[in-house]
């Protein structure tokens, strides 16, 4: 196996790489022992890491810490690209999947402070087609059928939304919107995603798509829809489309310079090959690119962004909503965010604990970390991507952790918390 750095030369990259990115304007740098870390302990991210390169389960990552708004570690591990042989670098551009949510719920946020949106407003005050949604359930659980109930399929009835579906529904993944049921089985089929579609020609038809549950009554991932639809109504309110939004409000206030929904050309070369994982090992992805055309902006899960990009986001929310002297939302507001929407209904599917989670405004939150068994603080907020990146804001230890790969459900993420964790002195 290609082992990629030593014990010495993964030393030697953590010094240089952080003393590298105080040039760039972005959050600062410092030493680990100025805000209670180890030197020395911090380098078993490194191995932590290169154990599972070594392994053949990732081609390679980018780890990044920050704490006491310091950054203290940033180190790229293994490789790119497998084929090649590529080195990875600390710049390169990953694809972050549903890490875009927090971004969204931010955006959506952002609209709620300047009074142009509530939490509770049906969306249908702003995407007229959802005012009169309809729940699928299967015909074995309405018997008898209740008024207003209507076959649909041989496997499950249409019944009318006891309520309108509403933004906090949408922010918090309870709307029953394209939410792993019966109805999100119908959505391919009812509303199939063209490669011409914007969010103002795709979120509307949405509404014909069945329900998946009562709005308000399970916690259900909605991977895309939800978020999609939250990125439409942020259009609409705004008179930005959504990725002009993104860049004018956030990206660029934060100095985020490689995030983008499609890398222009000049960034390409450092986009890092997504795999996937095979009885032989790591196959290489065979959809890299998704549609050609560059007109849909997927809310939920479709930023691509690097290490330093991301962390300037989750330093500005660790911050209580600002950073560099930019004030994105106020820290009662991301207090908001942060805070359990949800009661006992996080389900801990997806690969998460269920113990000990809440969920907030498209954000996961750590309500009890010995009982969800991470090594992150109580209070802790953030979100994975399904092809591996992850992120962490921690409050009590005024701390953020980033890893990103690019190979979907491994143990690196919980490795990395834990050599995180361990360093932390003080």
């Amino acid at each position: 196996m290609l082992r990629i750095g030593s014990r010495f030369t993964g030393f030697a990259a953590i010094t240089t790489l952080v003393a590298g990115l105080a040039s760039a304007g972005h959050v600062p740098t410092g030493k680990p022992e100025d805000v209670g870390m180890s030197t020395e302990r911090l380098q078993r991210i490194h191995e932590a890491i290169q154990r599972h390169v070594d392994a053949g389960a990732i081609s390679g990552a980018v780890t990044m810490v920050a704490r006491r708004g310091k950054v203290v570690h940033f180190q790229a591990h293994g490789l790119m690209d497998l084929d090649s042989k590529k080195p990875m670098s600390t710049d390169a551009i990953f694809r972050i999947a549903s890490m875009t949510k927090p971004i969204t719920g931010v955006a959506v946020m952002m609209m709620v402070e300047e009074g142009k949106l509530r939490l509770n407003d049906p969306v249908s005050r702003f995407i007229p087609e959802f005012k009169d949604m309809k729940v699928a359930l299967p015909t074995d659980s309405i018997t008898p059928r209740p008024v207003g109930a209507r076959a649909a399929d041989p496997g499950f009835y249409l019944v009318p939304a006891y309520r309108e579906i509403t933004v906090r529904d949408l922010l918090t993944h309870t709307s029953g919107l394209v939410s792993g049921g019966l109805g999100a089985k119908e959505a391919p089929k009812i509303n199939p995603r063209q490669p011409s579609d914007t969010l103002a020609t795709y979120v509307p038809r949405l509404a014909a798509v069945p329900l998946d549950f009562q709005p308000g009554t399970q916690w259900a991932y909605s991977g895309g829809a939800g978020p999609e639809v939250l990125g439409r109504i942020v259009e609409i309110v705004s008179g930005m489309p959504y990725d002009q939004f993104l860049r004018t409000r956030i990206f660029e206030p934060l100095g985020m310079k490689d995030t983008f929904f499609y890398p222009p050309d000049d960034r390409r070369p450092r986009m890092v090959t997504l795999y996937s994982k095979s009885p032989q090992g790591l196959k290489k992805a065979d959809n890299q690119d998704g549609f050609s055309t560059k007109t849909f902006f997927g809310a939920g899960g479709s930023l691509m962004s690097t290490a330093e990009d991301y962390l300037q986001f989750a330093q500005m929310l660790c911050n209580g909503g600002k950073l560099n002297g930019h004030v994105l939302l106020s820290p009662r507001t991301v207090q908001l965010m942060a805070s359990n929407h949800v009661g006992g209904m996080f389900n801990g599917k997806l690969g998460r604990p269920a113990a000990g989670m809440g969920y907030g405004l498209l954000v996961g939150v750590v309500e009890d970390s010995v009982a969800a068994g991470l090594r992150v603080s109580t209070g802790s907020f953030g979100w994975d991507g399904a092809y591996g990146t992850q992120a962490w804001i921690d409050p009590a230890e005024k701390m953020v952790t980033i890893v990103m790969i690019q190979t979907q459900v491994t143990p690196v993420q919980r490795d990395f918390e834990n050599a995180v964790m361990q360093a932390i002195l003080e």
